[in-house]
C-alpha cells in the first residue's frame, strides 16, 4: 500500500525576492513556462506565445468574477460607549479603536462572512461603523454592520444595515484585498491591475490571477487563431487566505465558493467534448468549477446552473473535462500547487518549479505564469 501524500510533499524553496510586489507595466509581458503533460518536460517562453500554443478549435474557459474592494476599516461602539440611537447618532469621535474587516463570502445581499482583526474584541451583538475618512464631512458612517455570528480564527458573520447602494459605498470605503505576501498597501492602480480585463460579476476577494495576463489584443489573437472562448464565474473566497493546517493531503477540506455555469458555456463545453476538442482552463478557479460541474453531471451533459463547490483536487484526481491549464506559480504546500501537480504530475511539476526559481521567474499573484497541456 502506498504511503498517503503529506502537505510537506508539496514544499519547495522560494527566495523572498522572487515574490512579485508590483504588476508588470505590460499585462501580457510575463514570462511563461511551457509544460508538456505527456513527457513532463518544460521550456521557457512568454505569455504572448499562448495563441500559438493553442490549437484551432480549442475551447478556452475564463473566470469572469470581479474582485471587490473587500478590505475595510471600521470603528466599534464598545461595551462602555453611549448607545447609538436616533438621538445619539454614531460619530467617529465617540467610537473606539480601528478594526480591520476583510469580507470573504456573501450569503445574502446584506450578510457576509468576514475576517476581522483584532477578533477577540468583537462579540456577537457588537455594531461596526464604517466612515469615509477621505470625505470632507466624515461624521456619519456610510455603512453599519452587526456581528451576528462568531467563527474560529477571527471569522465573523456580519449583517449590514440597508443602504441605497451597498456596492457604491464599498467602492468609496474599500481597499483592494492584496494577498498578505504583497508587502505594501494597495494603490489606486491596483483597482485596475488586480482585475482581469474581462471581469464582470462582482464577488471575489482575490483575483483569478492567471487571467491578469490577458489583454484585449491577446484575446483577439486567440479568436483569430480559431480558439473558442467561454466564461464561468467562481467567486474566490475565504480559502484563498487560509493556510493548510493538517499534515495529510487526504484530510484537507476547502471552504465553499459560489459559482455559475452559464447556458452558453454549458453548450460550448458539451459541443467541444462531443467533437473531441480540447478544453483549456485559465486558472485553478476555472479548473475547480469545470470539474465540479462534470462530477455533478455524471454521464450526462453539463447543464447551466449556479451553486457552491468545495471540490479539492490533488494527485490521483480523475480529470473529466480539463486538458490544459494556464496558471500562475503558487505558494509552497498550497492546495493550488496540489491541483497543478494533479494535472502535470507531482515530481515533474515540482521540478518545473525548481527550474522557475533557478531562472528567476516572478512568483504568485503579480508574477509570471505556466502553461500545461
Amino acid at each position: 500500500m502506498s504511503q498517503p501524500l503529506l502537505v510537506s510533499d508539496f514544499d519547495y524553496t522560494l527566495p523572498q525576492e522572487l515574490i512579485a510586489q508590483q504588476p508588470l507595466a505590460d499585462r501580457a509581458g510575463a514570462r511563461m513556462l511551457r509544460f508538456d503533460r505527456a513527457t513532463g518536460t518544460f521550456a521557457d517562453g512568454n505569455f504572448r506565445d499562448l495563441p500559438h500554443l493553442l490549437r484551432p478549435g480549442d475551447l478556452l474557459v475564463l473566470n469572469n468574477s470581479r474582485v471587490i474592494p473587500a478590505r475595510l476599516f471600521a470603528r466599534r461602539a464598545g461595551l462602555h460607549a453611549q448607545p447609538v440611537s436616533a438621538k445619539n447618532p454614531a460619530s467617529a469621535e465617540h467610537l473606539q479603536g480601528r478594526i480591520e474587516v476583510l469580507l470573504t463570502t456573501q450569503h445574502t445581499p446584506l450578510e457576509w462572512s468576514a475576517l476581522v482583526r483584532p477578533g477577540r474584541k468583537l462579540p456577537v451583538g457588537e455594531r461596526l461603523f464604517f466612515f469615509d475618512d477621505d470625505a470632507t464631512d466624515s461624521t456619519s458612517p456610510l455603512l453599519e454592520a452587526d456581528i451576528i455570528e462568531r467563527g474560529e480564527r477571527g471569522e465573523r458573520r456580519l449583517r449590514f444595515a440597508l443602504v441605497s447602494d451597498f456596492y457604491a459605498a464599498l467602492d468609496r470605503l474599500g481597499h483592494m484585498p492584496l494577498p498578505p505576501y504583497i508587502h505594501r498597501s494597495d494603490a489606486q492602480t491596483d483597482r485596475e491591475r488586480y482585475q482581469t480585463v474581462y471581469a464582470q460579476e462582482r464577488g471575489s476577494v482575490a483575483a483569478p490571477t492567471a487571467g491578469l495576463h490577458f489583454t484585449q489584443e491577446v484575446l483577439s489573437n486567440l479568436r483569430a487563431r480559431g480558439v473558442e472562448i467561454a466564461h464561468i464565474t467562481l467567486h474566490v473566497g475565504l480559502g484563498t487566505f487560509q493556510p493548510v493546517r493538517v499534515e495529510r493531503v487526504d484530510a484537507i477540506h476547502l471552504h465553499t465558493e459560489r459559482y455559475t455555469l452559464p447556458a452558453e458555456t454549458a453548450v460550448a463545453l458539451n459541443r467541444a467534448r462531443n467533437e473531441g476538442r480540447r478544453v483549456i482552463a485559465a486558472g485553478t478557479t476555472t479548473v475547480r468549477t469545470l470539474e465540479h460541474c462534470a462530477l455533478r453531471a455524471g454521464d450526462g451533459p453539463l447543464e447551466p446552473h449556479s451553486g457552491e463547490t468545495e471540490i479539492f483536487i490533488a494527485p490521483g484526481f480523475p480529470f473529466r473535462i480539463v486538458q490544459g491549464l494556464l496558471t500562475n506559480f503558487h505558494l509552497p504546500q498550497s492546495t493550488l500547487l496540489m491541483l497543478v501537480c494533479a494535472l502535470g504530475g507531482h515530481a515533474p511539476v515540482l521540478a518545473a518549479y525548481r527550474h522557475a526559481v533557478q531562472q528567476g521567474y516572478r512568483f504568485f499573484s503579480y508574477g509570471d505564469c505556466m502553461f500545461l497541456a
